[in-house]
């Protein structure tokens, strides 16, 4: 499994485990860590790209 995928994956788990924890801290914490999951699952897919085009 290549790294964007298990970051893509982490973070599908976060955004559910966020969705059953009531509004606060944790549920921020929890949402916070899956946006950086997919960040940098689209920064390793775009340094791995072959014409290192800058994101959309």
């Amino acid at each position: 499994m290549t790294l964007e995928a298990r970051l893509a994956e982490e973070a599908v788990k976060l955004r559910k485990e966020a969705q059953g924890t009531p509004h606060g801290i944790e549920r921020e914490r929890l949402m916070r860590r899956a946006r950086q999951a997919e960040t940098g699952s689209h920064i390793s897919e775009w340094l791995r790209s072959a014409g290192l085009q800058p994101p959309k």
